[in-house]
Order: C-alpha cells, then sequence, then structure tokens
C-alpha cells in the first residue's frame, strides 16, 4: 500500500481469530442441525426407521459443517483474488508514475538543455554580429579617412573602398551613398588638378548602382541629395531615381538623364547646366525644372512626364527641343525664356498649360501639338516665329495680351472654341495666318491688334 492513499482505501489485514471464530459458527450450526435432526428421529417408533434416521441426521449435520467451512473458504479465496488484482493495479499505478515522472524529469532536462542551447546561439550570433558591425565600422572608417586625403589618389582609392563595402555589404549602401553625395555636395579644392577625375569617379560609383541592367550590382531604393553639388559630365542615362534632389547644383559640360526613370520627386530647381539631354525620360512622380539656367542646348525628345511639369522662371540659352513628350498633369513654363529656337511639335499636353509671360526669342514651333486642357499664352512673347500649324485644341485657348514680334502661323490648327486674344499684338506682317474668325485691325503703321468678337 502507498502511504498517500486514502484511509477509506487501505486494505485492513484479517485478524487470525476472525477464522477461529468463522469455524466455531460453522461447527455450532453443525451441532445444532445435527441435534435438532436427531431429536427428531427419536421420536419414530420403529428401531429400524430411528436408526436409519440418526444416520441420515448426522450425515446432514456434517454436510452442513462442510457445507459452511466450503463456504468460509471460498470467501476467502474470494478475498485472496481481490487482493491479488488490487496489488497488481497498484503495481500498474506505481509503475506508470514513475514512467511520467521520468518523462518530465526528461523533457525538463531537454527543455533546460535546449534553453542553454539557444542562450549559447544567441550570444554566438550577437558575438558574430558585433564582430561584423566592427569590421564594417573599421572599414567603412578606413575608407571615409582615405576619401578626405590630400592626394587624389588616395582618395580614388577611398571611392572604391566605399563602392566595395556597399557591394558586399547591402544594408550599408544608404550611408556609402549619403558619404559620396556629401563628398560631390563640396566645394572642389581649387589647388588640385586631379580633382575633376576623383569626383568624375565618385559620379560613376553612383550612376553605375543605379541602373537595372545589371541586378548584381545594382543598389535599389537609395535616394541622392546632390543640392548644391559640383558635378562634370553627369551621365545618368538609364538610371533608375527615387526621390532625387539636385537643387542649386552646378553642372558643367554634358549632362545627360536620357531614358532615366523617376520615381517620387525629381527636383533640379535653380540648377545650372551647360549641355543636358532628357530624351526619353519617364517619370513617375512630380519634376521641378524651376529657375533653371541651361548655357547649351537642352533636349527633351520623347520623354514622358506622367504628373506634369514645372519649369518657371527658367532660361535655355541654347536650342530647346520638347518634340513628342507627353506632358502628364498641370505643366507651367511661366515667365521662362528662351533665347533660341524652341519646338514642341507633335507634343501632347493632357494637363493644362501655362505659358504666362513666357518669352521665345528665337522661332517657337508647337507643330501639330495637341492641347486636351485649357492653354494660357498670355503676355506671352514670340520674337521670331509662332508656328501652331495643324495644332488641336480641345479645351480653352487663351491669347491675351500676347506679342508676335514675327510671323504668326495657326494653318489648319483645330480649336473646340475660338481662341481668346484679347489686346494681343502683332507686328505687321503679310505672311500671318491667323485662326478663322479673327479679328486683327491696324493700331499703327508697326503693329496690328487682335480683337475678340
Amino acid at each position: 500500500m502507498v502511504a498517500d492513499e486514502p484511509p477509506d482505501r487501505q486494505l485492513r489485514v484479517m485478524p487470525w481469530w476472525l477464522v477461529l471464530v468463522g469455524l466455531l459458527l460453522a461447527a455450532a450450526l453443525g451441532w445444532l442441525v445435527l441435534g435438532l435432526l436427531l431429536t427428531e428421529a427419536d421420536r419414530a417408533v420403529q428401531p429400524d426407521t430411528r436408526a436409519t434416521l440418526r444416520i441420515d441426521a448426522i450425515r446432514t449435520g456434517l454436510t452442513v459443517v462442510a457445507g459452511t467451512g466450503g463456504g468460509l473458504a471460498l470467501l476467502l479465496a474470494a478475498r485472496r483474488q481481490w487482493i491479488a488484482e488490487r496489488a497488481q493495479r497498484h503495481q500498474e499505478a506505481v509503475a506508470a508514475r514513475d514512467q511520467a515522472h521520468r518523462d518530465r524529469v526528461q523533457a525538463h532536462a531537454e527543455s533546460v538543455a535546449e534553453a542553454a542551447q539557444r542562450q549559447q546561439d544567441r550570444q554566438s550570433t550577437a558575438a558574430e554580429h558585433d564582430a561584423a558591425e566592427r569590421r564594417l565600422t573599421e572599414l567603412y572608417t578606413r575608407a571615409v579617412e582615405l576619401l578626405g586625403n590630400d592626394s587624389a589618389a588616395v582618395r580614388l582609392g577611398g571611392l572604391h573602398a566605399l563602392e566595395r563595402l556597399g557591394q558586399d555589404n547591402p544594408s550599408q549602401r544608404s550611408t556609402i551613398v549619403a558619404v559620396l553625395c556629401a563628398y560631390l555636395r563640396m566645394s572642389p579644392p581649387d589647388d588640385e588638378p586631379r580633382e575633376t577625375e576623383v569626383r568624375r569617379t565618385a559620379q560613376r560609383v553612383l550612376t553605375r548602382h543605379l541602373r537595372a541592367q545589371d541586378e548584381t550590382e545594382y543598389w535599389p531604393g537609395v535616394m541622392l541629395d546632390l543640392t548644391g553639388a559640383a558635378l562634370v559630365d553627369l551621365d545618368a542615362e538609364g538610371c533608375t531615381l527615387v526621390d532625387a534632389t539636385f537643387t542649386g547644383a552646378m553642372f558643367t559640360g554634358t549632362t545627360s538623364f536620357a531614358g532615366a526613370t523617376t520615381k517620387g520627386r525629381l527636383l533640379l530647381g535653380a540648377a545650372r547646366f551647360g549641355d543636358v539631354v532628357f530624351d526619353n525620360v519617364t517619370t513617375l512622380g512630380e519634376i521641378v525644372l524651376d529657375d533653371i539656367r541651361v548655357h547649351g542646348p537642352a533636349s527633351f525628345d520623347g520623354a514622358t512626364f506622367t504628373d506634369g511639369l514645372s519649369c518657371r522662371r527658367s532660361h535655355f540659352a541654347g536650342p530647346t527641343s520638347f518634340r513628342r513628350v507627353t506632358f502628364g498633369q498641370p505643366t507651367s513654363f511661366d515667365a521662362t525664356r528662351f533665347e533660341e529656337a524652341a519646338t514642341f511639335q507633335e507634343a501632347v499636353f493632357d494637363g493644362a498649360l501655362s505659358m504666362e509671360h513666357t518669352r521665345f526669342a528665337g522661332p517657337a514651333a508647337f507643330h501639330s501639338a495637341r492641347f486636351a486642357h485649357m492653354a494660357l499664352f498670355r503676355w506671352t512673347t514670340f520674337g521670331v516665329e509662332a508656328l501652331f500649324d495643324r495644332a488641336r485644341f480641345t479645351d480653352a485657348a487663351n491669347f491675351g495680351r500676347a506679342r508676335f514680334h514675327g510671323m504668326a502661323s495657326f494653318r489648319d490648327t483645330q480649336f473646340s472654341r475660338p481662341p481668346q486674344v484679347e489686346q494681343a499684338r502683332a507686328v505687321v506682317d503679310n505672311d500671318h495666318r491667323w485662326p478663322a474668325g479673327t479679328t486683327v485691325r491696324r493700331l499703327d503703321d508697326e503693329w496690328l491688334v487682335l480683337v475678340d468678337e
């Protein structure tokens, strides 16, 4: 028996006198039956019958004693079997509890071992991470120190070290790009003739990893902040620019963004360019060219400005081309000056266009251009020619107070409604081709005035 078994379930030992009492009861019962039967046998009349009855009485009494003893023996045997079965169950229960205890101990030991292993793994991982971070920090610090060296050759080595570091460690690319941008934002030293090559190399490092042609070298998602940077012959052709800022940058030589894709904003406000190429640019965000100065040719042929273009108060000193350009959202060239020929041939303006106070010193060509929304040319000055042949204006067109210093041609131009030309003026020239229904009056010997009907 186990100590924790309930008292009412504990097995009690049978006392020896209980068996003696049972035997005495059996003997007493047999004696009582025998006495009764003998008494009845003595009452028989015939002697032979009396003897027979006495023998039967004795036999019956012995039978009763034997039966009672057998019953007691049967009870003892049943109790012994019950005790044996209970002992078996008890042993099985004890064995089950022992096994469950061993299982719990084993599970606990395994859990402790696993926890210890996890802790060891975490410590090992943390140690490896710390070691890797220390190595990265050391490499980064050494490369930046090289970049600040007085020798151009050493600075070139620092650039390549930073590039390798970024190529092998994607998590460091944004930081490395920020360092390269900061270097380009710093003013170049005047007494270092090889600085131009260093800056060209820094630019190539940036643009090389912004082209998606080679996935192993492409650094996705990095942002350029080249505000006020001095850039030489920047070649960003085919690059993907994400929220790139070139505000106030100085671009010397030929700058190319041909085939580039912009995501987010492309800010070029107040930048200065030599020659610039934006051919086939695709913009998926706002592009700002306000207050820029372009000293050489500028080409935007085939570009797509999905969210429109802001090019206000800008100055284009060389030939400028916007052939087959698609302008999405509202586009503004307000107060912009084109010193030489400017062409918008076959351009598509899906949003509103504003060219108020814009000045075309050279020919302005809008052949076959499409204007889906309002087009404003108020106070616009056309210095040589204003050519709108075969253009189509789906919405209102306003040339109020415009100045045509050369020939104006609207041959085969389509207007959904008569254009507004209030107080627009044109030099006296027999080659003008005005929109149908336009009233032209002579103001003096030099000027004509256009009047809305």
